[in-house]
């Protein structure tokens, strides 16, 4: 009995037509010089699957699993083929039909990771308290000396994670306040400009509350009331790129709903991954659009108002691929970061190539990621930069933990994190 795959499945795939314009695009085409790894390889087995030519076996299973999402081929492809959702469905196919197929391991972290923190981020605050308090005692660097868990990839990853950061409460009295919970609601700074709503994420509440409190805290200047809705959830990124189709559509409509309730005509977005999902599974309605904290803030109104500090730094920008080949909107950090006078804003060598992050391909695939990585930690060594800035949660993850393991002295944060320093916002 052949796999069952979608109508639409079957005409967006024909519409590859083979002329390989994706090849030099594709960093596991370039990285393994296999064509079964290629974004037009990985077509021609997916219509092998159709037509029964091929059995939907283990091999295949790997072919698909070894594909980053990154869509650079959707950017190079002249016929619009839509890669991203044929990869999408042709995992939700091998989960469904086999799951046998499925890594052991790979399955394990995802399973906990999906259902029991990244569906209800909620819990991510809650562990925020504990987590800051084994930092800071030390337990983490104790307990990397136990065999086992000194040599997790994962648990590497936790370790040199920086000191978790709590939510921004505004400013009370002319001072910057902390506490333990976003508000819901914080008030524009003199004259007001607008509304708009905050998508906070599920693993950046914990791991990145510094872009989150720093994305408010320049919109609050600029004259932006930001509202920040506590029932949202994750995006669904994850879910949807593991083959778990339904419950990121679920995801997906709780988030509508939620914001949907804010009658706000901007959701704000400071994680490109995250805003490429919420973009695509329809969260934003008639009235509302989905826009990257870059972009909103480059169009934004109210900089005279504003003092920000000069930086005479060199400033490294690495380009997300989600940011880069889904929502092009790749330009708008730079015009961000050289808002700050001083400032020598330089592209990332090789910023046309993933990263390796790609969600948890960094844990499912570390050969391939670790080698993708490497390029990116020569280039920006070589640089002489004191600061990377990135504009999504994994990369600059990614990239920093590849820093601190080689022992650089390089900063990754936000560029809206770096903007935010210089205006007076002290984390």
């Amino acid at each position: 009995m052949l796999p069952k795959f979608s109508k639409d499945f079957i005409n967006e795939s024909n519409q590859c037509v083979s002329c390989g314009l994706c090849l030099p695009q594709c960093p596991t085409y370039r990285l393994l010089k296999s064509e079964a790894d290629s974004p037009r390889g990985r077509i021609a087995l997916m219509n092998g699957i159709v037509n029964g030519r091929i059995p939907l076996n283990a091999r295949f299973a790997l072919h698909m699993d070894r594909c980053l999402t990154c869509r650079a081929c959707e950017a190079a492809c002249p016929n619009n083929v839509p890669y991203g959702r044929l990869i999408d469905e042709t995992r939700a196919l091998i989960a469904n039909h086999s799951k046998s197929l499925v890594v052991t391991q790979k399955a394990s972290v995802r399973s906990v990771l999906e259902k029991q923190l990244l569906a209800r981020p909620v819990r991510f605050d809650r562990l925020r308290q504990l987590f800051y308090f084994i930092q800071k005692s030390g337990g983490l660097r104790w307990l990397q000396k136990l065999n086992q868990l000194g040599k997790n990839k994962l648990f590497k990853f936790i370790v040199q994670l920086p000191l978790v950061k709590f939510p921004y409460a505004g400013t009370v009295d002319g001072m910057h306040a902390s506490g333990n919970h976003w508000r819901e609601i914080y008030p524009a700074e003199g004259e007001k400009r607008g509304e708009v709503g905050l998508f906070l994420g599920c693993v950046a509440r914990i791991t990145d509350a510094a872009t989150l409190n720093s994305s408010i805290y320049v919109l609050n200047r600029l004259g932006y009331t930001v509202h920040v809705p506590p029932d949202q959830t994750c995006c669904g990124a994850l879910h949807q790129h593991s083959g778990a189709l339904k419950q990121a559509a679920s995801l997906a409509q709780q988030n509508k709903s939620v914001f949907s309730g804010l009658k706000v005509n901007t959701i704000i977005s400071t994680a490109s991954g995250c805003g490429v999902q919420l973009l695509e599974s329809g969260v934003a309605d008639e009235h509302s659009q989905i826009i990257d904290i870059s972009r909103f803030l480059t169009a934004a109104e109210g900089w005279e108002s504003v003092e920000i500090a000069p930086l005479l730094q060199k400033i490294l920008v690495h380009d997300p691929c989600s940011l880069r080949n889904v929502l092009r909107d790749q330009v708008y950090p730079y015009k961000l970061i050289a808002r700050i006078p001083g400032v020598q804003v330089l592209s990332l060598p090789g910023n046309d190539q993933c990263c390796g992050a790609a969600g948890t391909y960094f844990m499912d695939q570390p050969e391939i990621a670790n080698s993708l990585l490497e390029s990116k930690l020569s280039a920006a060594m070589d640089s002489g930069a004191r600061y990377l800035v990135t504009s999504n949660i994994g990369c600059a993850m990614h990239i920093a933990n590849g820093l601190y393991e080689k022992g650089v002295d390089m900063e990754v944060l936000h560029p809206v994190t770096l903007l935010a320093r210089q205006m007076g916002l002290e984390l």
